[in-house]
């Protein structure tokens, strides 16, 4: 469950900072959405407004996604990324900010529309979160875009790791708004 995951966090984020490296002991890494929902549902938080924060997830979770595409089972980090770290306060106050959303979404969710969390349709979600990552170094100084966008790649991971398509779908609906807010806002000032 999300809340499971939180706690295995929160187990890290004991020192004055924590490490990537320790994150991910805390967590596991056999698997690799479980890892892509963390740090997605960590960037829902006011922490993807500290600077470069944002690109720097960009970077982790492009990482994950293509990994998790190619069908890996093992996750694979860079050293140099796993020993970047964030004040263990920040983490703290992300996690503590996470907590009732999650519990609220553990008790809603259950296996259904699991075409949407299989085959090809799994590999699409993959993709369509890859762009979303990417897209986040360019869009870093736009209010809310990281956020949101963080929002949908967190409700495609949950999907996915709790095969439940109602997420997927939601994730989906998000993003076209999101799509569509950012169409009307260029649109504006162009």
């Amino acid at each position: 469950t999300l809340t499971h995951l939180l706690e295995s966090i929160e187990v890290a984020a004991t020192g004055k900072t924590v490490t990537i490296r320790e994150v991910l002991d805390e967590i596991g890494d056999r698997s690799i959405v479980p890892v892509i929902l963390v740090f997605s549902a960590l960037l829902v938080t006011p922490i993807s407004g500290i600077p470069g924060v944002p690109t720097f997830s960009a970077i982790i979770l492009t990482l994950l996604c293509a990994q998790a595409f190619s069908g890996r089972r093992r996750l694979w980090v860079p050293k140099f990324i796993l020993r970047r770290s964030i004040p263990a306060p920040r983490l703290q106050s992300g996690l503590q900010f996470l907590a009732r959303p999650c519990a609220f979404i553990d008790r809603h969710s259950h296996p259904r529309l699991r075409i949407l969390t299989r085959g090809i349709m799994r590999r699409v979600t993959l993709l369509v979160m890859i762009c979303i990552a990417v897209s986040w170094p360019p869009s870093e100084f736009l209010p809310m875009v990281t956020t949101v966008g963080a929002l949908v790649m967190t409700l495609l991971a949950f999907g996915l790791f709790t095969r439940d398509g109602l997420f997927v779908l939601l994730g989906y609906t998000v993003l076209s708004g999101l799509v569509f807010g950012i169409f009307k806002l260029v649109t504006a000032v162009v």
